[in-house]
Parts: C-alpha cells; structure tokens; sequence
C-alpha cells in the first residue's frame, strides 16, 4: 500500500482512539482487502493531504541533493528561514509555529536525510552519510536551489546538530543560528556521567552495531516511538499528528537511517568536532532549552554555547524536550525577538 494511503488509515485509526500496534495493523489489513476487490482506498487522498492538513498554505516538494533527496515544505515571504526537526520527528514537528513564521519569512521546513520523506542513503562502514557534514551539506543545497545563498536556521535536537556543523561548515551562508534543546555533540560524549547515561540512554542504545538496535525497535516501533513522547502535555502532539509520525517512523528504512545518525554522531561527526575545536560559530546563536529537561539538570547549557560561539545567548523554557510542540508560543516569541 501506498505511504500515502498508509498515512490515511493511520489519520482515521488515530481519530477512532486506536492506539495499540495490533489496531493499526487490523485497519491496514481491512483496507488491504477492499482494495484489492475496488481498485481504491475509501476517502483516498492525494500525495499532499498531510502538507494541506498541517501546513494550509504550504507547498511541499523535493529537491535532489548531491546526496540525498529532500523532502520540505515551504511558504511565505522576507528572509529565508531554514527549519530542521530532531528524532524521532519529521519536519512535522514545526506544524505549530511555521505558519506564523510564514508572516515575516520565507520558510522552508526540511525533512533530514534518514528521516520523514527524504531518502535513506545506506550508511557505510564508518557511517558517513549521516555525518552532520554531509546532512548540512543536502539543506544548503535545498536553499541555493531555491535562489537562497544566506539565510537563518533554526534546528531542534539532531537537526540543531546539524544546524551547529553547518554554521562551522558554510558560516557565509547562515546569518543567526538557533538551536532547541541541545548542548554540543562533542561536549555531550566528554562529559558523560551516571545521569546523563539514564536520561539520554538511547543515545548508547541506538549507536549499538546493526542489527540490534534496529531489530528492537522494529519489534515495537510504535511502543518505541511512544515512550521518546512520554510525559508531554496531552495536547503537545495530538492522535493525528502521532498517527503521521509513526507513519514514517515504523518503516525499517527510517528506523536503520535514524540509528545510523546516531552512529555517525559517536563516530566521524566527533573526529569532525575534534579537528575543528580551535574554532567558533561566527554567527550570532541562540541557544533555548527544556527548563525541565535533562540537558538544563545537567549543564549550564548557555555556557556550553559561548564555549563554541563567538556571539551566544539563550534562556530555558518552560518545557520538557520538544519545545515547538509545548510552548509554541513562547517560542514564537523568543524567535521573533532574535531573528528580527
């Protein structure tokens, strides 16, 4: 069955209150069956529905990188405004903020390689293809195909990893630099401790060698991408926006590339990090944070930031990890007041 017919049945199963793996399985074997006796799905939807549903106004396309296809949507108009999601989210994850974004800028909200409907490259041995390097390298392609040779990133979890390689990679093309929730890779992995490996334990879980990780997450891919969501207010993510989630998530493609960025991140993107310590971000860089998340009990993240920016400042919100879905507000906010 199609993704998008897929997505369609998980919408509907969502709305129904069908939670459970089995529930979701029974539903596509039903439509599997009418079909294959009609020829078409019942309330079928074109290729666009999600964009049109989450992002009225949008228009969603893909561009071919030197690397990768990526997938992104993208509306507005002023200066361009570069959009990355973490794990285990797609460009979804900004469904609540980029509309209003869209007033002022020209947004384009990507989805990284390994991840959503962008194209999931293998890996390689030593995990290249979801080095930080080259997945920043596939965004500033999207926005010099889109005649975009400066513009503003704001990034949440891995895609502010991303978003932090590429200020070091191409500081003549991001102007401001925002990242969500996030203390350096390289700081993370030198500053482990006992709390640290409890609160970010899939960290070392998904960094295990294929195909463990992998395996174990695929056995229950949606208990799996439930528990990353534990704890979130109950309108943080509603049924349909998880629906659309595990829809990218639960495919063995999605599950292999995601761990494979996490590889990369305890492997290359270090030996990246390493050779570049003598060097900071040039541009100015906002830093806002979970104010009841493990990286603010765990760091002076503001500090952690004027260690690798020349310009840096930030403040926590009142949030647990994914803050665009929390406080979208108040991140509009605090967005406003830095991109200008």
């Amino acid at each position: 069955m199609a993704d998008d017919s897929r997505r369609d049945i998980l919408k509907k199963a969502a709305a129904l209150g069908f939670g459970a793996i089995v529930s979701t399985q029974d539903a596509f074997a039903r439509t599997e069956r009418l079909s294959e006796q009609t020829g078409r799905l019942p309330g079928q939807t074109d290729q666009r529905a999600a964009t049109a549903d989450f992002f009225p106004g949008f228009k969603r396309l893909t561009k071919q990188t030197s690397g990768a296809t990526i997938n992104f949507v993208i509306a507005g108009s002023g200066p361009p405004l570069l959009l990355l999601h973490g794990y285990p989210e797609t460009h979804l994850m900004w469904r609540k903020v980029a509309p209003q974004l869209a007033k002022k800028f020209t947004v384009v909200a990507a989805d990284l390689r390994g991840y959503g409907d962008s194209s999931k490259p293998a890996g390689g041995g030593d995990h290249a293809a979801y080095s930080k390097r080259v997945m920043a390298q596939d965004q500033v392609e999207v926005m010099n195909s889109l005649g975009f040779q400066k513009f503003l990133v704001v990034g949440h979890d891995r895609g502010g990893r991303v978003a932090h390689r590429m200020a070091l990679d191409h500081p003549d093309s991001v102007q401001k630099l925002a990242v969500l929730d996030i203390v350096p890779t390289y700081k993370v992995f030198h500053t482990v401790t006992k709390e640290l490996a409890t609160s970010n334990f899939h960290w070392f879980f998904l960094i295990q060698p294929q195909p463990l990780p992998e395996t174990m997450i695929g056995n229950s891919a949606e208990f799996w991408l439930k528990s990353r969501f534990n704890g979130l207010p109950p309108d943080a993510i509603s049924k349909e926006a998880f629906a659309e989630y595990l829809l990218s998530f639960r495919t063995p493609e999605m599950i292999h590339a995601t761990c494979e960025d996490y590889r990369a991140g305890a492997s290359i993107d270090l030996m990246h990090d390493d050779a570049d310590l003598q060097r900071k971000i040039s541009c100015p860089v906002l830093a806002l944070w979970a104010e009841r998340g493990a990286m603010h009990r765990q760091y002076n993240v503001l500090d952690t930031w004027k260690e690798r920016a020349a310009n840096a400042s930030g403040k926590p919100l009142p949030s647990s990890h994914f803050i665009a879905e929390e406080v979208p507000e108040m991140l509009l906010s605090e967005l406003g007041n830095f991109l200008g």
